[in-house]
């Protein structure tokens, strides 16, 4: 699975990122990251193998979420599921 890590900042929490390579709301979340300077990683899933796509799924799945994007899990604790700005700024305490 290619993890693409983006550096920043604000390195508060560990933050992931599960996307698409063509979902605007994605592309939304990762535009506030980088505009907040916050250090994460993503995987564009669309762009993952079958075999990866469904260990993301499982991922997400088992922790309660929904298998839709974009998909945020903090400090492999809160996951945020879609691009929720208000959500992000509490969790991230921006």
């Amino acid at each position: 699975m290619k993890t693409v890590k983006v550096a920043g900042e604000n390195r508060k929490h560990k933050v992931s990122v599960y996307a698409l390579s063509t979902c605007i709301w994605c592309k939304l979340t990762k535009q506030f990251l980088n505009e907040n300077r916050v250090e994460y990683e993503y995987v564009d899933v669309d762009l993952c193998s079958a075999e990866d796509r469904d260990a993301i799924r499982r991922e997400i799945t088992d922790r309660g979420g929904s298998f839709s994007f974009p998909t945020v899990i903090v400090d492999d604790k809160i996951l945020i599921t879609g691009f929720r700005k208000d959500r992000l700024k509490e969790v991230l305490e921006i």
